[in-house]
């Protein structure tokens, strides 16, 4: 081999190490690309969770960073007042009564935003208890988590003896249960994602409107109140 062969065969190995690279940093790139916009998409799903969590809690200062307490609040003011004006319509203010309470109702809006522009209002937000406009309102305490399926029966205290049924032979009613609220979550548009929730067909329905803040990072900003269906073809959503 001459000296005149040794540029040329320097110049083969790097156009060989060149062209592999070519394609691993395509590769790396679509990957890349592709994992931004999975995490983008998730973004407001990983938001709620951490807000819930949060809520729950009761840890202002993690919910400062995903509640956006004055958006909020005039979203509170609005749907409270449109509720009161929906049932005054739908009594055709014909009863002085309920002018009167109306005028009161009005008055009281103010209290219940300052009350549900909380902790506590947002947890029980989150948790499908959502003000209902009656005077004096203040947030109702989440429900506490059930007990874990696999946990064995509390044995009674010491010195009671367990009472014998009134009749062995009867079958056990089951516990009256409080409906769960369902909820559904989704995208409404790039920058605004709801989270709905109702009880049955004809219950009450609402919703916690979370806003894009930047890129990746979502607030509730809004929510939506409405009066229970009156329809009667409506179907219970799974």
């Amino acid at each position: 081999m001459t000296d005149i062969d040794t540029p040329k065969l320097s110049r083969s190995r790097a156009g060989k190490s060149s062209n592999w690279k070519k394609p691993v940093a395509i590769a790396v790139a679509a990957v890349a690309v592709v994992a931004a916009l999975g995490y983008g998409y998730a973004s407001p799903y990983i938001a709620l969770n951490h807000l819930k969590q949060a809520a729950d809690a009761r840890d202002a200062a993690t919910l400062s960073e995903y509640v956006d307490y004055p958006a909020l609040r005039a979203s509170l003011k609005q749907q409270a007042g449109e509720m009161l004006q929906r049932r005054i319509q739908a009594e055709h203010s014909s009863n002085p009564l309920l002018l009167f309470g109306a005028v009161i109702g009005s008055a009281l809006i103010g209290p219940l935003v300052d009350a549900y522009a909380t902790p506590e209002g947002v947890a029980a937000l989150l948790n499908g208890m959502p003000p209902t406009g009656k005077p004096g309102e203040q947030p109702a305490a989440p429900p506490p988590a059930p007990p874990a399926e696999n946990a064995p029966p509390s044995a009674p205290p010491s010195g009671a003896s367990a009472e014998a049924p009134a009749n062995p032979g009867a079958p056990a009613e089951p516990a009256q249960a409080q409906p769960r609220s369902q909820a559904t979550a989704g995208y409404r548009s790039i920058n605004e994602f709801a989270v709905t929730w109702q009880r049955s067909a004809h219950s009450e329905r609402y919703a916690a409107i979370l806003e894009r803040h930047g890129l990746f990072s979502w607030k509730l900003a809004a929510v939506e109140l409405n009066e229970p269906d009156s329809g009667s073809g409506a179907n219970t959503p799974n």
